[in-house]
């Protein structure tokens, strides 16, 4: 449950989250999972709303492992058509987070 988002000198602090709010769910794709065989990195969708910290914390405590490095991306929607509507799809936020030479994560 989020808590209430608070005000400080007319600007806005970040949303208190859970580990299950942050970490939306993993990306399983072919170059992921060359990813995470060779260089041990693992790529989540995640809230727009999370920071590099809050995702590094949230991924520790769901998985218990330990992270390195956590690099981002805001990923803008594309453009999409049904007959003659024109609109978007949402936008979203992906997060390449590197663990440990030890730890690992089985999707499968």
């Amino acid at each position: 449950m989020a808590k209430q988002m608070q005000r400080k000198a007319g600007r806005k602090t970040s949303m208190k989250l859970e580990s299950y709010q942050i970490v939306l769910r993993p990306l399983v794709t072919e170059k992921n999972m060359h990813r995470s065989d060779r260089y041990n990195q693992y790529a989540f969708e995640v809230n727009p709303l999370a920071g590099k910290s809050e995702i590094r914390l949230a991924v520790e405590d769901l998985f218990d492992v330990k992270v390195v490095k956590v690099r981002t991306q805001n990923r803008l929607g594309k453009p999409r058509r049904h007959k003659f509507k024109h609109g978007h799809t949402k936008s979203w936020k992906k997060a390449l987070v590197t663990l440990q030479e030890e730890y690992r994560i089985d999707f499968f």
